[in-house]
């Protein structure tokens, strides 16, 4: 490489790997080994920088301290070895998240990477030149108050997303074989944590109901949309004011003989129930949304989702700025969300996750549990130089559709044209010197 190459930077977060039982399967191994492969054969001037949550130490629970990192390296020997190729031709730089946190609580860690040719840095955040100006590179989780470290590094502190770690996604690890499929293990990917109860309800509904049950289910979930018409068209002609629908209803199924009387008893009885549900849920509508602004007015709960919003890390990016104007990226994981926003000069850029995302997607009609369809989006964040320009792209690392292994058929003909298509930006460019006037590139 050429001595005066600008160097650059590529950026992974939130791998999440290892865990107790079925959390010890990589989905994505593969693919990471050969992406660290290209690495080792680069002749750039690069630094990968794995951006907090490389291990899930938190769902390691039979396990103490240093014991952590032997069993890291026993069950992905192919990992480790590659890290100590790769790290002899690039840097490899690692920071703890909070998965992870336990590597900033105890020095060992630091002689046990750097065996592997990985430079863990015990700090919440550092900083690297590029061109004229620095990145910013933290995970993200202090400005979260459920994975916030008040006193980071200590060994001790246990923030509330460790107890939910441990106690829930470590423990769906150990049982999820358990089921008719193996799905309860994906809870770890479901993010924000807040939709993990109505994902907990679809997963039950489409996975482990009985199908008798099911089937029997599905026709009146379908058909509910259409019974409250049908219902509402009844209610009309009992008071009298129109009539022509229900008759038209009837004929139509009486031209059908027996079949038809069938069907006809059998949405009857839809129309009947579907009705009942309306009138009881009406009130209850009214009065939960006077609840609802009851407490928006108080400000007694926070009704965003906690576990993915951007504000605090827009706010984060604008104290880094106010503090170092120099700072073209500020740059974080945690969230599990990639994407980039623009800050007076300066690109606040997610990196994402390897972990499988789930898309929730509404059926396409009836009152059937929403489908929350999989996806892997393994994203990595290179961050360089050009024509004095701080340049920031993401790659996107193909990797087979989950969707037909893991959905139910009657998952994939309810979820029919509504195939998710993560949207990744490709490009953003900020000018390498900060302007005056705090503009940025496109």
């Amino acid at each position: 490489m050429a001595e005066d190459a600008e160097p650059v930077y590529y950026v992974v977060s939130d791998l999440h790997i290892g865990g107790d039982e079925q959390l010890e399967h990589v989905d994505f191994l593969e693919e990471f080994l050969s992406f660290l492969e290209r690495l080792e054969r680069t002749d750039e001037d690069a630094e990968l920088v794995i951006n907090g949550d490389a291990f899930g130490l938190w769902e390691l629970t039979g396990l103490e301290g240093l014991e952590k990192f032997d069993a890291l390296v026993e069950r992905y020997p192919a990992l480790f070895e590659q890290f100590r190729r790769t790290g002899e031709n690039v840097r490899i730089t690692l920071l703890p998240g909070n998965h992870d946190h336990e590597l900033a609580a105890y020095d060992a860690y630091v002689d046990r990477f750097a065996a592997y040719n990985v430079d863990l840095v015990q700090e919440p955040s550092i900083t690297r030149p590029v061109g004229e100006r620095t990145i910013w590179f933290e995970h993200g989780h202090q400005r979260d108050p459920n994975n916030r470290f008040e006193d980071f590094g200590n060994p001790y502190e246990k923030p509330l997303g460790y107890h939910y770690s441990t106690l829930v996604t470590s423990h769906a690890g150990q049982v999820s074989h358990r089921g008719r499929r193996n799905w309860l293990k994906d809870i770890q990917a479901v993010t924000p944590t807040e939709r993990v109860p109505v994902w907990f309800v679809s997963k039950y509904f489409y996975n482990e109901m009985h199908p008798l049950l099911r089937y029997g289910a599905v026709p009146f979930l379908l058909l509910f949309n259409l019974s409250v018409l049908v219902a509402i068209l009844v209610g009309l002609d009992l008071v009298g004011v129109w009539s022509a629908p229900t008759e038209t209803i009837r004929g139509a199924f009486g031209r059908l003989g027996p079949p038809g009387t069938l069907l006809y008893v059998l949405l009857a009885v839809n129309v009947a129930v579907a009705g009942l549900l309306v009138l009881v849920w009406i009130p209850i509508r009214f009065v939960l949304q006077d609840f609802k602004r009851t407490l928006d007015r108080f400000e007694l709960v926070e009704t965003e989702f906690t576990a993915d919003p951007t504000k605090p890390y827009l706010a984060a990016a604008r104290e880094v700025v106010d503090e170092r104007p120099e700072t073209a990226v500020f740059c974080y994981g945690h969230t599990h969300r990639p994407g980039v926003d623009e800050l007076d000069g300066t690109l606040v850029v997610n990196t994402g996750t390897w972990l499988k995302r789930f898309h929730r997607r509404p059926v396409i009609a009836g009152l059937l549990p929403p489908i929350f369809h999989p996806t892997f989006g393994l994203s990595v964040v290179r961050i360089g130089v050009d024509s004095a320009d701080v340049v920031v792209e993401y790659e996107t690392i193909e990797k087979p559709d989950p969707a037909k292994a893991e959905l139910t058929l009657t998952e994939r003909l309810l979820t029919v044209g509504r195939v998710p298509n993560p949207d990744v930006p490709e490009r953003s460019v900020v000018p390498a010197e900060r302007e005056a006037d705090g503009s940025a590139g496109e």
